[in-house]
């Protein structure tokens, strides 16, 4: 099994990048499955034929799925939101706010990855090719198994036999306040063994990596080196990034001339920003990327005659670690010079440069206010340390 997450800012193309990989590895013979839980879908606009929520047949060994969200809201949720809304109905709130108080944000989307652990578990198929919703909502939503388990292990710790025998001495004493009943207890059993199936399947690098989607633009590159950061925090590996719509030689004169400087201007960031992750080019196409012809150009522009299924990158680019001498975030720099290192910390972002090599890495919230103590390489990587933000270190000096 292989899982392909693709990701990216709204408008970016992922959704045409997605399917032209799926379209791919089904003509390599593997049968894929490409499925969008992006809310807002797109996937079978990409695709040129219709799409529901159960795997519908494109062309061979290529399937599509577009996940609805509220029917497995439903599934997954419906019996313990019952629960709930019984428990607001017994604090005396009305009946649409109670059912809106139990939509928590999110949810219907998490609800919609579950279906990747299905598919995944299914045996029907060897790729699945997932376009998720614009990167802030896959970020959320991929390091949100974890934190749902415990909320609801904390929330829900009670055993079937001790709230059987608590649940008719409750009712008495809260005045109709029912207890979960077996069903529900099942179904909340069942939800965290699922989001906990997921969150493994998700972090297992040999199964699944995630692969980022931009355009050689400020806004979306920005964005893009975020999430990037938070997605090596999160666990999650990343294994390529796509710079779609790139403007071709022939735009060098006229009217998109000046739009082909400022793509060049941004491709050195982005070599700068994910190096050593590899890094493939889809063009802009000349016409729009609609169907399987369109998708097979764009698949033949980012992979070449290579395996889109690959493993394109193993190991982190960054991650950061809790360590005896405090906080460190470690680099795999794409260059093996060990000159003089200059680090230049400026808000969220931190600028590192090694001889005439130069990269910008946004700090995730841990590192934020966190001055840099020191740097030096540990094997292939740049090893930095942080000391304690000012607040906290006076406190101390205090005691």
């Amino acid at each position: 099994m292989r899982i392909l997450v693709y990701t990216g800012k709204g408008g970016v193309g992922k959704t045409s990048v997605a399917a032209a990989t799926a379209a791919r590895l089904a003509a390599r013979g593997q049968r894929t499955l490409v499925i969008s839980t992006d809310a807002a879908h797109s996937l079978a606009d990409a695709l040129d034929r219709p799409l529901g929520p159960d795997p519908t047949p494109i062309a061979p060994n290529l399937w599509g799925v577009e996940v609805d969200s509220l029917r497995e809201a439903e599934r997954n949720w419906g019996s313990i939101q019952r629960w709930f809304a019984n428990l607001l109905q017994w604090a005396k709130m009305n009946e649409v706010s109670a059912e809106e108080l139990l939509v928590f944000p999110g949810l219907e989307e998490l609800f919609s990855l579950l279906k990747i652990r299905e598919f995944a578990n299914s045996g029907e198929f060897d790729a699945l090719v997932v376009d998720c919703a614009p990167t802030g909502e896959t970020l959320r939503l991929l390091s949100y198994p974890a934190t749902m388990t415990w909320w609801l292990e904390k929330i829900f710790p009670w055993k079937k036999k001790a709230i059987k025998f608590a649940r008719p001495m409750v009712k008495m004493a809260a005045k109709g306040l029912e207890l979960p009943s077996d069903d529900v207890i099942d179904a909340i059993e069942l939800l965290c063994r699922h989001l906990a199936e997921l969150q493994e399947l998700l972090l297992n690098p040999a199964v699944t990596t995630v692969r980022i989607v931009l355009n050689p633009e400020k806004m979306v590159l920005a964005e893009s080196r975020r999430s990037f950061t938070y997605l090596n925090l999160f666990g999650f590996t990343t294994d390529a990034i796509i710079v779609n719509r790139v403007l071709p030689a022939e735009a060098a004169d006229g009217y998109l001339a000046q739009w082909r400087s400022i793509q060049a201007r941004y491709d050195e960031e982005i070599q700068a920003a994910f190096a050593p992750l590899p890094i493939l080019r889809v063009p802009m196409m000349q016409t729009e990327v609609v169907g399987l012809p369109m998708l097979a150009l764009v698949a033949e522009a980012a992979f070449g005659e290579g395996d889109p299924g690959a493993i394109l990158f193993e190991g982190r680019v960054e991650e950061v670690a809790k360590e005896e001498d405090g906080f460190v975030l470690y680099l795999a720099v794409g260059f093996a010079a060990k000159d003089e290192i200059n680090l230049t910390q400026r808000g969220d972002e931190l600028t590192v440069q090694v001889g005439w090599h130069k990269r910008k890495v946004i700090l995730p919230r841990t590192l934020m206010g966190r001055p840099v103590l020191g740097a030096k390489f540990v094997g292939q990587r740049l090893r930095i340390r942080f000391g304690d933000r000012p607040a906290a270190a006076a406190a101390r000096e205090e005691e």
